[in-house]
């Protein structure tokens, strides 16, 4: 990819977030939203290769129809209310429209399916992006309705995206597809509680931007792309692996870390509204995250391969650690203690 393509891309990505984030009216978000898509795709695709170019149209097959369901339901509510206000969202179809095109948009469960492919055909960091700064413009939108949204319908996506974000996650080899699970189940624990509090879900959704953003660096600098080759890791970057491994414990929610601060509070605050069952379906769906957490933790850090492998193994990693990574693992593991 050239750079003038490259700077192009990511410029229009940050300018489509800041556009939507921003915005007041409905047009201008669903324009920031078409930005922001059209932005990724050159990055998702860059590889050429025909897994990439079918997450590519995967992708923007996706967002089209979410988007297309959000101008849908913005124009429905304009008709019954005469204003294009995002914070004056009252009519109820209107409503279930946006909550189920937002829900689309993130990659909520039951509209995951496009997620965890798009995420294993993309190179490591546009997948980065993709878990991260691609999320905040529908979590922007998400925190303007949150007043006028479906608590049922929120709540039983959650339950939903909790428990096949940890089920379909158990059996999975690909560092990428696992790390798409650990983001769906992450965005059920914000969907929650963005109803009750917010000010919580933005906490939550940091908290993950975080951590994750500190294990996709790590497994770009040891170019770790499935477990066999997290196996091997440890023989690149001894200091790197054990970090990591305190940062996927972290993302799995274990205290003291920084990742059980979100989990402790939003089942506070459930508990707080007489959501108790709730609170504990999700707090036991996230055992099975946990499992294959551990596993990955496991395979980085404890086990050694029990035979050769045949590839190229190198002794020295290609690309160096950077201040970035370790102030970032840093925080991932040590926020909530200090």
């Amino acid at each position: 990819m050239s750079p003038h393509t490259s700077l192009i891309s990511t410029l229009s990505l940050f300018l489509g977030t800041a556009l939507t984030i921003s915005s007041n009216h409905w047009i201008t978000a669903w324009m920031g939203l078409e930005i922001n898509t059209l932005a990724i795709i050159p990055l998702i695709s860059k590889s050429h290769h025909p897994r990439a170019i079918e997450a590519s149209i995967k992708y923007f097959l996706t967002q089209a129809a979410a988007s297309t369901i959000i101008l849908f339901s913005s124009t429905i509510n304009a008709w019954s209310t005469g204003q294009w206000d995002i914070t004056q969202l009252t009519h109820p179809t209107a409503c279930s429209l946006l909550t189920s095109a937002i829900a689309m948009k993130l990659g909520l469960a039951p509209f995951h399916f496009w997620f965890p492919e798009v995420l294993q055909g993309s190179p490591l960091i546009t997948a980065l992006l993709l878990s991260t700064v691609m999320k905040f413009p529908p979590i922007a939108i998400f925190l303007l309705t949150s007043n006028s949204l479906n608590p049922t319908l929120l709540t039983t996506m959650a339950i939903m995206s909790v428990a096949l974000g940890g089920w379909m996650g158990l059996n999975q080899t690909q560092v990428r597809k696992i790390l798409a699970f650990s983001s769906i189940a992450h965005l059920g624990w914000m969907t929650s509680i963005i109803i009750f509090n917010p000010k919580l879900a933005l906490l939550t959704f940091y908290v993950y931007i975080l951590i994750t953003t500190a294990i996709f660096l790590s497994v770009n600098t040891t170019n770790s792309l499935s477990l066999s080759t997290v196996m091997t890791s440890w023989t690149k970057t001894p200091p790197l692996n054990a970090a990591l491994m305190l940062t996927l414990l972290s993302l799995a929610g274990l205290p003291p870390l920084s990742g059980f601060l979100p989990k402790w509070l939003i089942i506070q605050e459930l508990t707080k509204q007489e959501m108790a069952a709730t609170a504990t379906i999700i707090a036991l769906l996230s055992l099975l995250s946990l499992f294959f957490y551990l596993r990955l933790t496991y395979y980085s850090t404890i086990t050694m391969p029990p035979n050769a492998i045949n590839h190229m193994k190198l002794w020295r990693p290609s690309k160096p650690m950077t201040p970035a990574i370790a102030i970032l693992m840093t925080l991932s593991s040590t926020l909530l203690p200090l």
